[in-house]
């Protein structure tokens, strides 16, 4: 009998690490609102003229250090302060949402992941659906009690060009280019360069999402487990772009459907503009 309560346990056990639940539908939102830690990523003027009542500011372009140079992560310390000033804490039950691209919400979900948060979501639909749901907005502004937030980097969610050198000679790992065919394919770039870093596999971060009723929506579960059906989960995920923004939608997706994965922030900007580093170009 405690042989097979063990089974079930360990079954349990492995279920639970292989598959989360990292979205939240507007309805679940609205009933539970004072449950959550609800984030905006939209431009602070956006946010300023409506919002989701409750929910603080945290526009995605602060989660860049340098965005004219390349998508490297806003550094810890100017991280810790922010986070500081807007009273959040690692383990706050967290809900994110942008304007519906998915893009900037999933990109400050990786942030948040990288810096040591623990139980963040996104929404699963944008602010728009929120109001043609004929939900509550407000132009009010919350101002929590500062924190004593103390951070700390996840290195197993950030990869870095030096982490992503090794993976292009390494068979344990998988490098998935999240840009458009024309990107990966040399026929446009945001650098000097054109291409895709070695070995990489081309999944596009539009890809894990779908129109509904005119409106951005992110991919049910079954269809993401078909996108990703030919990665291998036994092997580490290395996901870029042009600046580690919309690679971050498909980070989202592949830490949903329990994939060891991270986040190159450099991404494409700093890997096509280095004339060191190898690339192909498949025009050539």
């Amino acid at each position: 009998m405690k042989k097979i309560i063990s089974i079930v346990g360990l079954f349990f056990i492995f279920t639970t690490l292989n598959a989360k639940d990292f979205r939240v539908d507007v309805q679940t939102l609205s009933n539970n609102i004072d449950n959550y830690i609800i984030i905006d990523t939209r431009k602070n003027e956006e946010y300023s003229l409506g919002h989701i009542p409750g929910a603080i500011n945290i526009p995605a372009s602060v989660t860049f250090n340098n965005l004219k140079e390349d998508g490297k992560i806003v550094i810890p310390k100017k991280f810790q302060e922010i986070a500081r000033n807007l009273g959040l804490h690692k383990n706050d039950n967290i809900v994110i949402y942008d304007d519906g691209s998915f893009f900037d919400a999933s990109r400050l979900f990786w942030t948040l992941e990288v810096y040591g948060f623990t139980d963040v979501k996104l929404l699963d639909s944008s602010y728009s659906n929120w109001i043609n749901n004929h939900y509550q907005t407000t132009q009010d502004v919350k101002f929590n009690e500062r924190s004593n937030y103390i951070v700390s980097v996840n290195n197993q969610r950030l990869a870095t060009k030096f982490a992503t050198q090794i993976a292009t000679k390494n068979p344990s790992e998988i490098i998935i280019d999240a840009r458009g065919f024309k990107g990966y394919n040399g026929v446009v770039s945001s650098a000097k360069r054109y291409g895709h870093i070695p070995k990489a596999i081309n999944i596009p971060a539009t890809h894990n999402i779908e129109e509904k009723n005119g409106m951005a929506q992110l991919h049910d579960i079954n269809t993401l487990k078909e996108l990703y059906s030919g990665i291998d989960k036994k092997k580490k995920v290395i996901i870029y772009c042009a600046v580690g923004k919309i690679s971050s939608t498909n980070y989202f997706a592949m830490r949903e459907l329990g994939f060891n994965v991270s986040n190159y922030d450099a991404s494409w900007r700093e890997w096509g503009n280095e004339e060191d580093l190898p690339i192909i170009n498949p025009l050539k």
